[in-house]
């Protein structure tokens, strides 16, 4: 969440950068903001002044009964139990104040970077890189829903049955398929110098508020009501609230960790090939790298991610495009984002597999991750980062749809998989 001396220090360049976003009366909310903080530090003032009080008035009790003068220590003991009786209202009005300036910031997004590219929705993100030379099938190409019905690699009927829409059952060489691109994965990453995690895959409250998905998010998650547990909707969230209440070293940096998890999103699709098949689902499985940076170097481990997932994207051989995503388009609690997405050649269009962000300080607030300056008593905001690296569905989505073979009859496996799978094609 913002830093609320630096919404005070800096009203009308946060509301600017707000604006930017296309955040709703972004004015009128900074000043709410500003005007509850206003009434905390009164508040804090008073209680401060009540303490203040009742410490004298203590001190009196103790004097007056030495110099034996009972009327002046009677007078200070009512004096005193009239001051705890206010102390304790104005501590809960503090705790009033504190709340209500807590719950705004909480639903005022991350303000962008001076980067971000101005915009309203994803026609207006900027084309940054292409990579690749377009497939060109014929005219009797399939779209991978197609596809995998005719090899039999992935039911969606069997998951429908079992649980619902959006729970793929995988097998044969579509389990393997998978299994090969997560070890894949997990590998490269590993190769780049990030530690391999395996993290829970639900949720407290606490680590929701951490990573920004909760409060203003909560619908888009699978809820545990018995035990208020969430199912993860990427593996960002158990890994970075790992250094939620953690005080670092300058030394410490960089941190660099890697998990695969299952992931779990409630988000409805509409209708149509946007979401069919493997475009949209509610579970799927992903790997996840994240980084806490300097704040100096953050943006330099920006492009370093962003250079590890072009480099996954070029050893599949997949063509892709790098988008920079515009104000209006970019995370609730991003201050810049990239967008990898490949080239689906049967369904003719880009889908998005890798969203590598830079969060800065808005995250690190709310987990009040800090760490030490050397010879300096402040204990600045880290910054953090994290990227898909990548999420499968819509890989394998379009390794299946641009290496189709005489009519979609096989498929051929990339040469850098088949270590992994062990096989060279799906027929």
């Amino acid at each position: 969440m913002l830093e609320i001396h630096k919404v005070r220090e800096n009203k009308e360049e946060i509301i600017q950068a707000l604006q930017k976003r296309h955040f709703p009366k972004a004015a009128q909310v900074i000043e709410e903001l500003i005007s509850s903080d206003e009434n905390r530090r009164q508040q804090q003032v008073r209680l401060d002044e009540a303490k203040a009080s009742l410490n004298v008035q203590s001190k009196n009790i103790g004097i007056f009964k030495a110099q034996k003068k009972e009327a002046e220590a009677q007078s200070a003991i009512e004096a005193t139990a009239d001051l705890k009786v206010k102390i304790k209202t104005l501590e809960q009005q503090m705790r009033e104040a504190e709340d209500a300036m807590q719950n705004l910031l909480y639903f005022i997004p991350n303000t962008p970077h001076a980067q971000v590219p101005q915009g309203r929705t994803s026609e207006d993100n900027e084309i940054a890189y292409t990579h690749g030379a377009l497939p060109q099938l014929n005219d009797h190409a399939l779209p991978h829903w197609e596809l995998i019905q005719k090899l039999d690699i992935i039911d969606f009927e069997m998951g429908n049955k079992v649980t619902g829409a959006g729970f793929p059952f995988y097998k044969g060489k579509g389990a393997r398929l998978q299994r090969a691109l997560i070890a894949f994965f997990l590998d490269q990453a590993q190769e780049a110098g990030y530690l391999e995690v395996i993290p829970p895959l639900l949720i407290n409250t606490d680590s929701g508020i951490g990573t920004g998905q909760l409060p203003d998010k909560e619908g888009q998650m699978y809820h545990m009501t018995v035990d208020n547990y969430y199912l993860i909707p990427t593996a960002e969230v158990p890994i970075t609230n790992m250094f939620r209440d953690v005080i670092l070293n300058e030394d410490d940096f960089p941190i660099k960790r890697v998990g695969y998890t299952p992931c779990f999103r409630r988000e409805a699709g509409s209708w149509g090939a946007d979401v069919r098949g493997l475009n949209r689902l509610h579970q799927f499985d992903k790997v996840e790298i994240v980084q806490i940076a300097h704040p100096d170097k953050s943006y330099e481990a920006l492009e370093g991610m962003k250079a590890h997932v072009q480099s996954l994207l070029e050893k599949l051989e997949l063509p892709y495009r790098i988008l920079k995503l515009c104000g209006g388009d970019m995370g609730f609690t991003s201050a810049f984002t990239y967008d990898l997405e490949v080239f689906s050649a049967a369904q003719k269009r880009w889908l998005e597999v890798s969203s590598v962000s830079n969060f800065e300080t808005y995250q690190a607030n709310r987990l009040k991750l800090r760490y030490k300056v050397k010879d300096q008593k402040q204990k600045p905001l880290a910054h953090t980062l994290n990227g898909s690296a990548l999420a499968l569905p819509r890989i394998v989505a379009a390794l299946l749809e641009n290496n189709q073979q005489d009519n979609g009859t096989w498929i051929k496996i990339p040469e850098v998989l088949q270590p992994y799978t062990r096989f060279d094609k799906i027929d």
